[in-house]
Parts: structure tokens; C-alpha cells; sequence
């Protein structure tokens, strides 16, 4: 059965390859936009992200509105079959509106205002600045929403960042108020009679201040959740304008590497379709997996906030000039780090940017056009390379990418378990944990979903929860049901400790999962960088592993409450004691690691039989060698399976059944040769 979603616009149903691009840098000279668009053309880009920081030009003074520019501009793209994401220009503000209503500036957690400068230093809450942006947002709707070169719009770019001014203050109350309703709810859920903090009026409250209060666990967490919404509300107040005009254009917000600072899983509901940001630093370690395992699974989480295609908005086409590096991309690897995104779930590879700054803090960063301002470059045609390679894999439009394997991520339980003064508060490492766990699968391609705990889990043969710190009683009965079910479920250590405001679980950790997993969580021990422990397999172990292997960081000290012991500790007043456990229930498994392993090959092995045990599905039914992932999209009637040469070495592999190449349509061999960073997107019929 074919399945595969729309476009993300009817009008160019092909994969989106393009640019920031910023003309108002360059109006000075007009045979700039001309020789751009021949340009456009040759390294086949199809659409630009359009007047991002662009609101000086477009309002020079408060009141005046210079739009001649732009026009010309997407004028032009509509005459040569170019398209544009048109942005908001709300990321940066022009100097005359700090300069006339400093209110608009931020304030900082030590409370004291900016001055102008930089970017997204202004005051989501500021009515004034919610005017000016209404505004502004109406005259490009009104101007714009039915040009033939506008297929979305690109509201504003890479929210972040928090104020601390009166105005945030009081809407930070008025978000307590109707969460809690009373100030006796909200003192029972902060536990406020700890130091004698408790609250007495609303007035009393402020956010967390480094020369206040911190210490209020979850006031600090209901600080993050408010600012998260506090942002949205604003991109949602953006959009009002340009959805009065035009409903059906649809608008996006460009997310970034794993943020810690917003909520994307809520962020999402608001946008029509996901974008993000990715820079990978390939040139840290090529020959390891972690640069591109991290990459993968931010890829992933993106494709998961809306479960369709995303867009990759922004990348570099060359290096970047912020990171403490900036190395150039070696050849192939442009092609390859494009490939990685389109295996993953893109239905767009766009850079920044399209041309290089003259001046300014980006002069440096990459681009599709260097200084020198011609196609005669590296990086011009590894960009026009890919654009061709693209334009034969129109096919893939909006294909799915079939994860029967899911990891529970949610950024409360982020905020929640990083704040938490616990075991290891020289570093708990809570991200690394989760990669872990997504590494093992990663390099055997699986693919994988990363989700909430608001989501279905019952699309799903196996379940990972890594740290699950915070877990909602609800949570806790939804992973029983989808255990008892049939499914698998694999735990980690210091999961099921707090619920969602903070507050620990009664009645022994893992609190909600205690009767799901089998065990009882007495104790867990943080240990000392440069101590050691292990884990010894029981011999016959279901898992069918074998020996010993190191572990450090956290141990907790278990009781089986029916679990089967599959692994126990070798070391310290706790050697015998369970340490890798698995409950039988109803249908299914659930199984619990208590401490954290060193070697990846525990990992493989572990992940190896639950993956086989579930029947997940793999992209390829062969071992890949190290360094090379396969990834899988499929209509329901072809699947493509992209294999992607990260390792820095020539790779050779045996395929597990004929393929054609998706490019070429020629048949592909058996043994195959990956030359180093080399990408190939092979296609097969669906088996499924």
C-alpha cells in the first residue's frame, strides 16, 4: 500500500534545495540580484529563506515601510522558477525602536536590561513589542500572501533565550495562577516548607534570579515550562496577521540542535511544518560515531514532533566560523551530510547562506557563493553536484521513515533531571545517556522514533526509557499497558524518581514502574570519575550475553520483586547484587538496567537480541561494517535505503538482496564498495 505525504507545498513538489539569502546586503549594487539568480540556477536551487534580519530595510523608521526591494526580489524568483520561505523579521530589531522604547529590550536573570545589540534581545511579553511585530506582519501578509514565489512563511529565527522583566514577572504569575489555581496548591507542589519558603501572596513570587532563588526545584522547573510557553504564545501572536490573509500558507519556525531552552515537543503543535538548524563538526572525530549519531538523532527527533518529513533549513555548505574550529567540509562529505538529513525524514536541504557577508560577525561563516562571487569554486559545485543528485530523487518526496523502535525524550524530564542535586552533580549526564541508548541502534539501523510521553506507544515493538527522572503516574500505567500488551520495554537507572513538579515518588523508585519492571530501587551511588565497577552476565542469560563489563558513574542498588537477574555487580558491599534484571508481564518484557555501562559492546549485544526478540525491523538484514549507518524511507511499495560512510575509511559490505541505485535506476552489485564518505541511496520493493 503506497503510503506518503503531501508536499510540504503543492507548488514545488520536488525535494527544496536553497538558501538564506539576504539582498538587503546588497542593494547598493544591483547586478548582484542578477548574477544571484544565474547562479540560483546553475547549482539547481529551487527556493531561498528570504528577509530574516531584514527589518531596518523594511521600516527604516517607525512608521515607514520601504517594501520596492523585496519586491524586485521575489519579482525576480517568480520569473525564473525560484520560490521563497518569507521571514519575519522579529529576530532582530531595528536601533530606533530600542532607542525609543527601551521596554523592549531584555532583561537578564540578574535583572538588569540590555542594550542594543545582538539578536532575540527583546522581550516576548513587551506589548510594545508585540505591536510593532503585528505590525509589520500585516503589511508583508497583505503585500505578499498571494505572490506565486511565497510557498510559507519563516517566522522569525531560532527562538531562544528568557527575560526577567516587570512584564514577564507578572505573566509568569498569571501562568501559576491558572495552573494551580491557589497559592496553598502551589506551596504543596514546590514544596515551598523547605527552608521556611513558603509563599503567602503572589507578589512574593519571581522567577529564579543567581542573587535569589534557586533552590525551589519546581519553581525552576515551572520557570522553564513558562518561558517555553511564554515563546510559543509569541510565535502564535506572529502568525495571527499573516493567518488572517491566508490561512493555508504554511509557517515554520527553524529549531536547533537538541535546545535546551524551549519545549520543541509543545513548539510543534503550533507550527505547520518542522525546521531545524544542523551544523554538524565532522572533523572532530570521522572515524567515530558520535558526531554522526548525534546528528541522526536530532534528525529523528525533528521527524518525530510531527511523525511526516521535516525541513533542514539551515546547514553549512562549506564550515562555519563559530565553532572552535572551523575546518572545510573534506570531499564528499557535503554530499554525505545531505544524504544523512534526507535519510532521516528531510524533504529540504537548504544552507546558510546563499552568499557570504561582506562584513559583520558571519563574513566568514560558508556559503554557496564565496567573496570571490562566481561558481567557479569547491563549494559552489559540490552545492550544484547535490542539486542534480536531488533532482532524480523526487520519488522520495514524502516518504515515511518506519520506526518500529522508539526512545521517551521529554524536556521536562531534561530540565527536571539536570537540576536535581542528586548522585553525580559533576555531571549526571543525561544526554549521553540517552545517546547510548540510541547509538546501539543507530549502528545496526534501526530506525527510530524519539518521543514523548504523551504519545502512542502501542505504534511501537520496543520502548527505551533512559533516565525517565520525571515520570508521570499516567506515564507509568500507559508502559504497563503496552508491556502487558506485548511490547518491550528497556529502563534505565534513576528512572521513575520524581513526578511531574519535582516531587519524589512515595513507596520505593521506580515509582510508577515498579510493579512493571519487578524490581525495587533502594539506593543509587554516584561514583567518581576514575572509579570503577562491573557487571558479570549470569550464565544462561536469556540476553545470551556473556563475561563481564566496566561500569561507572551510577550504580543503584536493586532488589528483584520477580524480575529474573541477568547480570549482578562484580565489585564493592553490593557485588552479587542484581544489576541487569527482566519482568515477565502479560504479553511482553521489561527489563532494567541499574547501572551505566562503559563498553559499547554490551550495548550492541543488549539492543542486538531485543531488537531480534521484537522482530523490529532493520533497514538492512546484514551487519554493517563500523562507521556506516543504513537508514530506510518507504512508500509501503519501495523502500530506499540509504547507506552513509561516516567511519573515514573505505567500507566494503554484502547486501541482503538486489537493489537499483535511486539515482540512476542501474542495478547495484552485491558487494558493494563505500569509498571514504561516500553515499549511495539504493531502492528495493517493500517487503512490508
Amino acid at each position: 500500500m503506497n503510503k506518503k505525504f503531501p508536499p510540504i507545498s503543492s507548488k514545488l513538489p520536488v525535494f527544496m534545495h536553497g538558501a538564506d539569502y539576504n539582498p538587503d546586503q546588497w542593494l547598493h549594487d544591483p547586478n548582484v540580484l542578477e548574477q544571484d539568480i544565474r547562479l540560483m540556477k546553475l547549482a539547481q536551487c529551487n527556493v531561498m529563506a528570504v528577509g530574516i534580519f531584514s527589518w531596518s530595510m523594511l521600516e527604516p523608521e517607525e512608521g515607514t515601510f520601504l517594501f520596492d526591494w523585496l519586491d524586485n526580489v521575489l519579482d525576480a524568483f517568480a520569473d525564473n522558477g525560484i520560490f521563497a520561505w518569507l521571514a519575519t523579521p522579529s529576530g532582530a530589531r531595528p536601533a530606533w525602536m530600542s532607542e525609543k522604547y527601551p521596554e523592549v529590550l531584555r532583561v537578564g536573570a540578574d535583572r538588569r536590561r540590555n542594550l542594543h545589540g545582538r539578536r532575540h534581545n527583546h522581550c516576548y511579553t513587551s506589548p510594545v513589542f508585540r505591536e510593532k511585530v503585528s505590525i509589520m506582519n500585516a503589511r508583508l501578509a497583505e503585500r505578499y500572501s498571494a505572490h506565486p514565489a511565497v510557498i510559507g512563511w519563516h517566522i522569525s529565527n531560532e527562538y531562544g533565550g528568557e527575560c526577567h522583566c516587570d512584564y514577564c514577572q507578572d505573566a509568569f504569575r498569571k501562568w501559576l495562577k491558572r495552573k494551580y489555581g491557589s497559592l496553598e496548591a502551589l506551596n504543596q507542589a514546590w514544596w515551598t516548607t523547605f527552608w521556611s519558603h513558603t509563599y503567602t501572596s503572589w507578589q512574593q513570587i519571581e522567577s529564579p534570579a543567581p542573587h535569589g532563588e534557586t533552590m525551589v526545584h519546581g519553581q525552576n522547573l515551572d520557570w522553564r515550562r513558562f518561558v517555553s510557553d511564554q515563546t510559543i504564545d509569541f510565535y502564535l501572536h506572529e502568525i495571527n496577521p499573516l493567518k488572517a490573509v491566508n490561512p493555508d500558507l504554511p509557517c515554520t519556525a527553524n529549531m536547533m540542535d537538541l535546545f535546551d531552552g524551549l519545549d520543541y515537543r509543545e513548539f510543534a503543535k503550533a507550527v505547520d511544518v518542522i525546521s531545524w538548524d544542523a551544523y554538524p563538526t565532522w572533523h572532530e572525530s570521522p572515524a567515530e560515531d558520535n558526531v554522526a549519531s548525534w546528528f541522526a538523532f536530532n534528525h529523528d527527533l525533528f521527524r518525530s514532533l510531527k511523525q511526516k518529513p521535516f525541513m533542514l533549513m539551515e546547514s553549512t555548505p562549506s564550515q562555519t566560523n563559530w565553532q572552535p574550529v572551523s575546518k572545510l567540509k573534506r570531499p564528499g562529505m557535503h554530499r554525505l551530510s545531505s544524504l544523512q538529513a534526507v535519510a532521516h525524514g528531510a524533504d529540504t536541504v537548504q544552507y546558510f547562506q546563499w552568499r557570504k557577508s561582506r562584513g559583520s560577525s558571519e563574513k566568514f561563516h560558508g556559503a554557496v557563493v564565496d567573496h570571490v562571487g562566481h561558481e567557479h569554486t569547491r563549494v559552489f559545485q559540490d552545492v550544484a553536484s547535490l542539486g542534480e543528485s536531488l533532482s532524480h530523487l523526487s520519488e522520495l518526496i514524502g516518504t515515511d521513515v518506519p520506526a518500529e523502535a522508539a526512545i521517551l525524550f521529554d524536556w521536562d524530564n531534561r530540565w527536571a533531571v539536570n537540576d536535581a542535586q542528586g548522585p553525580r552533580n559533576q555531571g549526571i549526564h543525561y544526554e549521553e545517556t540517552v545517546m547510548q541508548q540510541y547509538r546501539a541502534l543507530w549502528r545496526q539501523g534501526i530506525p527510530v522514533d524519539i518521543i514523548g510521553s504523551g504519545d502512542n506507544f502501542s505504534a511501537y515493538k520496543l520502548l527505551v526509557l533512559p533516565m525517565a527522572y520525571l515520570l508521570r503516574e499516567e506515564t507509568g500505567e500507559l508502559l504497563e499497558r503496552f508491556v502487558l500488551d506485548g511490547g518491550t520495554l528497556l529502563v534505565t537507572y534513576w528512572s521513575g524518581i520524581v513526578n511531574e513538579n519535582d516531587l519524589c515518588h512515595l513507596n520505593g523508585f521506580p515509582g510508577p514502574l515498579r510493579k512493571t519492571l519487578g524490581i525495587w530501587a533502594e539506593e543509587v551511588e554516584g561514583l567518581h570519575d576514575h572509579d570503577r565497577n562491573g557487571i558479570v552476565m549470569t550464565p544462561g542469560n536469556a540476553l545470551g550475553l556473556a563475561g563481564s563489563f566496566e561500569v561507572h558513574e551510577i550504580c543503584e542498588l536493586i532488589h528483584s520483586e520477580g524480575a529474573d537477574i541477568l547480570g549482578q555487580y562484580k565489585e564493592d558491599f553490593y557485588a552479587g547484587r542484581p544489576a541487569l534484571t527482566v519482568n515477565a508481564l502479560g504479553k511482553g518484557k521489561a527489563y532494567y538496567l541499574a547501572a551505566r555501562v562503559n563498553d559499547p559492546a554490551f550495548y550492541d549485544g543488549l539492543y542486538g537480541k531485543l531488537v531480534s526478540d521484537a522482530g523490529v525491523r532493520r533497514a538492512m538484514d546484514i551487519e554493517l561494517p563500523g562507521g556506516v549507518s543504513a537508514q530506510l524511507r518507504s512508500d509501503g511499495e519501495h523502500d530506499f535505503v540509504f547507506l552513509l560512510n561516516f567511519s573515514g575509511e573505505e567500507r566494503t559490505l554484502e547486501l541482503d538482496q538486489a537493489y537499483t541505485d535511486a539515482e540512476t535506476g542501474e542495478p547495484v552489485l552485491m558487494k558493494l564498495t563505500l569509498p571514504v564518505y561516500a553515499s549511495r541511496v539504493l531502492k528495493r520493493s517493500s517487503g512490508r
